[in-house]
């Protein structure tokens, strides 16, 4: 009979004004890869924390391999046993791979000093273990984001994990190194440490996951083999009700070219770039990372300096040298990395909002707070934003609701083109349909969307025409009734 390696029993966790776990009950098995699913808010972080010592619980008891497990500090839990490989790396950029591996604990000489052929040997053999190979001396900056992954779990193993926690570990990666990421997860597995396995795209659960675990509201909502789940089935119970449609398309008749990108070249990241986009059309891009997709919507709202070429709006050119310019013109981009280039977390939603078009919200030539609140409320209305409040600090909303915020700070400015760069990245099931919607609302008002997206399903479901690139070309241009997962592939990789 398989045995409990953690054993949570009862859990509460508040903080002001939300319940964030109520009566929370999992037991997970000793080597299994168990899913942890949930919309954002399930409280699926907090439930993380209060396991790896960030946060105490309020009440309730953890057992860990049948032993009373109250973690005081995420070091504390580090020891113990219990690591998280979090979706925002944490990472010495300017350290070697072996001294990242060892930070905090490197093997020392018997005068204490740091004994580096050791270090360089043990990072070795922890990179062997998993079956992948990486230079345990190269610099941290020059690896890619599932080589820093790899990183990331061999500091796991070096402090004798029992449980590693992986937190949206694909948020980045391509289908290649995912299939690597499940290779080592299977490894793993098979050297009996427990996997728990966070994640959005519910066909990862499907593939990797032996049981999953849904949270709603706080609360469990159930455990299951995976094998008694299917798609459908696990979205009710995230959501609570049956969603319907998952991409909510509706065909749209294309007007008139909107924006046009003619001979488009940045040094060493773009080359000849060509395509048009109508009035009412979602184009999407797709392709590899680093095929140079978020490259060429920084270039094109002159975000990154250097590129050379043709824009044209309405058939009108223009010159494409600053984001300002960019904005008159209303060419608006909502950024992969919301948190770091799309928002400033500190400050309100009415902040957020007004802050690229101010003389919306001004009066007498001076910033009028009761037109800010006004231009806020309007968007937060349209949007469905939760909670309601104009004043609420960006920084507490869930992911979803801060893409919503993003949403509208772009609308506000009057966009006619709109560059949605990873639109539904690490947002739940239920905040994704939402987001679709609006997107398709848009395209129906006549504004031309470009969206950049590497869930294929995404695209896929969502776009008009789909423009593949590949090394900085696009290398072919779909039309929705003849793509499909194997031609963007084709074009991606030939």
């Amino acid at each position: 009979m398989p045995t409990n390696i953690l054993e949570v029993r009862n859990i509460y966790k508040s903080f002001p004004g939300v319940q964030a776990l109520r009566d929370v009950s999992i037991d997970i098995i000793s080597g299994e890869i168990h899913g942890l699913v949930g919309e954002n808010g399930a409280g699926k972080s907090t439930l993380i924390n209060v396991l790896s010592g960030v946060h105490r619980c309020d009440s309730g008891t953890i057992y860990l391999e049948q032993e009373k497990y109250i973690p005081k500090s995420p070091l504390h839990a580090l020891h113990e046993g219990i690591n998280v490989v979090h979706q925002e790396l944490k990472l010495a950029e300017t350290l070697t791979v072996m001294e990242n591996i060892f930070l905090g604990h490197p093997p020392l000489t018997r005068s204490g000093l740091i004994a580096w052929e050791t270090m360089k040997q043990k990072a070795k053999e922890l990179i062997m273990s998993i079956g992948v190979e990486l230079d345990p001396e190269i610099l941290v900056s020059r690896l890619s984001v599932a080589q820093k992954q790899i990183v990331e779990i061999c500091k796991a193993l070096s402090k004798k994990a029992k449980v590693v926690i992986m937190d949206e570990p694909s948020a980045t990666l391509t289908p290649t190194d995912m299939e690597r990421l499940y290779a080592i997860i299977r490894k793993l597995q098979k050297d009996g440490i427990t996997v728990i396995y966070i994640s959005h795209r519910l066909e990862e659960i499907f593939k990797i996951c032996d049981r999953v675990t849904v949270l709603r509201d706080g609360c469990k909502i159930v455990s299951l083999p995976t094998a008694e789940l299917d798609r459908k089935k696990l979205i009710s119970l995230m959501v609570g009700r049956e969603l319907g449609m998952e991409y909510p398309k509706t065909r749209v008749k294309k007007g008139d070219v909107l924006f046009s990108v003619r001979n488009f070249n940045m040094p060493n990241t773009l080359y000849d770039i060509n395509f048009d986009i109508h009035e009412g059309e979602i184009l999407g891009f797709s392709g590899l990372v680093g095929a140079g997709r978020t490259e060429l919507a920084r270039a094109i709202l002159a975000a990154d300096k250097g590129a050379k070429g043709e824009l044209s709006l309405m058939g009108k050119r223009y010159s494409g040298t600053s984001v300002s310019a960019a904005v008159k013109k209303g060419i608006g981009l909502i950024p992969e990395d919301r948190k770091a280039q799309g928002l400033v977390l500190g400050m309100s939603m009415k902040e957020n909002i007004s802050i690229v078009n101010l003389k919306k919200a001004q009066r007498f030539g001076l910033l009028s707070s009761k037109k800010e609140r006004s231009i806020a409320k309007k968007y937060i209305e349209a949007l469905k934003i939760v909670p309601n409040d104009e004043s609420t600090v960006v920084r507490t909303l869930s992911g979803g609701n801060q893409q919503k915020v993003v949403i509208g700070k772009w609308l506000n400015a009057d966009c006619s083109v709109l560059i949605i760069d990873e639109p539904t990245r690490g947002i739940d099931v239920g905040a994704k349909q939402e987001i679709y919607k609006i997107i398709c609302e848009l395209a129906a008002e006549g504004k031309a969307i470009i969206m950049i997206s590497s869930d294929m399903e995404e695209i896929l479901g969502m776009c008009d025409r789909i423009a593949v690139m590949r090394e900085g070309h696009i290398s072919g241009v779909l039309d929705a009734e003849e793509a499909t997962q194997e031609k963007i592939l084709d074009l991606a990789i030939i």
